[in-house]
């Protein structure tokens, strides 16, 4: 086996988050999925996670009529929802309200980082037994590659450790880029060929990789070699076809867009995860900023708001104007909120208990919200929406059903998400 593996060393696989040490202790079913779930209406989706704990207050459920201590150093302003405001660094995302689901009441009980996100990437508590897979290893799963791109990619990297396979096969993880769309030297790591091979060697090295890849499969008769064989194949798939390796080339839009998402990491991270929508990847999951503000919540917002505001209207509108936000849903969220009264800093702290998010597009509905915090932003007062509903109705707009059971090690069967319930009244 150490033969093998020292001469499979073909430099591709870095950016799948994959090395072949891994491939080698898959577990002989992991090739023998079977595609049982049906498209829904949302083909593909985009999570924009925003790290560190949004505030409600500050962003989407504002307050005004609360105390000063509890409402907060920002006004709020009017949306194209009636009766609905948000924080005054977001007016793009409020002119553009009539396109979207607004959460106010999504709830629970993590008020540590990691577990909070725990929740946000997977629709479970956290458990010491078991590691839970992210959404999009769940698509993956569930439908595969789609036009020779990677089912999973993460923008710019997988960000956390729950946004993994979990318990499922790593073949499952995220395709990572390796480097922020921002910078001005931005590539994707692993889409070209490793220097000093042209096209003629690449194609040998194939054709030798398969006649290897033969006898061992007669010598060894394990299913973990055809496992890798498909992980190979959508490696050659991806690196040798033109058009999925022009998915990733933000050179290819026109500079006016990029100039309209914002030339900063927020614009350029969504106008890619845009375009990897469009040219066929399932799921893409991107971060931005950081909104663990336990101090100066005010200059916070100053500093990191306005770009997400930009960004994300200009993707909720370019998807609309290209006819594509109706098949791709767009989920905005981070992993809890923030205390509803002002710290002595000037900031607020983690508060599980009540915070707010967005969906868009992907078979839903419209300019509507969907729960509601009480006066103080404390808590859900109407209709509180815990992270399994979340990524249960998320998974129905996808076509996936989310308490169909996946074998975890030791053949344990384990519902892709357990006790959630579709949030009925915001789906179209």
């Amino acid at each position: 086996m150490s033969r093998r593996r020292d001469f499979l060393q073909v430099g591709l696989i870095g950016g799948l988050g994959l090395s072949l040490p891994q491939f080698l202790r898959m577990e002989a079913n992991a090739a023998q999925k079977h595609y049982e779930s049906k498209e829904g209406p949302a083909k593909s989706v985009i999570h924009i996670f925003l790290p560190g704990g949004m505030a409600q207050q500050e962003s989407f459920d504002a307050k005004p009529y609360a105390p000063t201590e509890y409402r907060g150093p920002l006004n709020s302003i009017g949306t194209k929802i009636v009766g609905t405001r948000f924080g005054p660094h977001f007016k793009n995302i409020a002119a553009i309200a009539d396109k979207l689901v607004v959460i106010n009441s999504l709830t629970h009980g993590e008020a540590a980082h990691e577990r909070g996100v725990h929740n946000m990437f997977t629709g479970y508590k956290p458990s010491p037994a078991l590691s839970y897979p992210s959404f999009g290893s769940v698509v993956s799963h569930e439908f595969g590659p789609r036009a020779n791109l990677p089912p999973y990619v993460c923008i710019p990297s997988q960000p956390n450790e729950h946004a993994g396979s979990g318990y499922l096969s790593s073949a499952y993880g995220a395709f990572s880029l390796g480097s922020d769309p921002a910078s001005s030297n931005f590539t994707v790591r692993d889409l070209k060929l490793p220097g000093g091979i042209d096209e003629s060697r690449f194609s040998k090295r194939k054709s030798i990789l398969q006649t290897v890849d033969a006898h061992f499969r007669e010598t060894e008769k394990s299913d973990a070699v055809d496992a890798m064989d498909t992980f190979y194949q959508r490696a050659y798939s991806l690196i040798s076809s033109q058009k999925a390796r022009e998915a990733f080339d933000l050179n290819k839009e026109p500079a006016k867009l990029r100039d309209e998402y914002g030339r900063n990491s927020a614009g350029q991270r969504m106008l890619l995860a845009r375009r990897l929508v469009e040219s066929g990847v399932r799921f893409v999951s991107l971060t931005y900023g950081g909104w663990d503000h336990h101090d100066n919540v005010k200059g916070a917002f100053e500093k990191q708001a306005p770009p997400l505001d930009q960004a994300y209207a200009r993707l909720i509108r370019d998807l609309d104007e290209r006819g594509l936000l109706d098949s791709t849903l767009v989920m905005l969220t981070s992993e809890f909120g923030r205390t509803p009264k002002i710290n002595k800093n000037a900031g607020r702290d983690h508060w599980p208990k009540v915070f707010s998010g967005l969906l868009a597009g992907g078979g839903l509905r419209k300019g509507v919200v969907h729960g509601k915090s009480d006066a103080l932003a404390a808590e859900p007062e109407e209709d509180p929406v815990f992270p399994a509903d979340l990524a249960t109705t998320v998974y129905k707009q996808l076509g996936i059903i989310a308490d169909k059971e996946l074998m975890a090690p030791g053949d344990r069967p384990i519902e892709i998400v357990a006790g959630g319930k579709i949030i009925s009244n915001i789906i179209a």
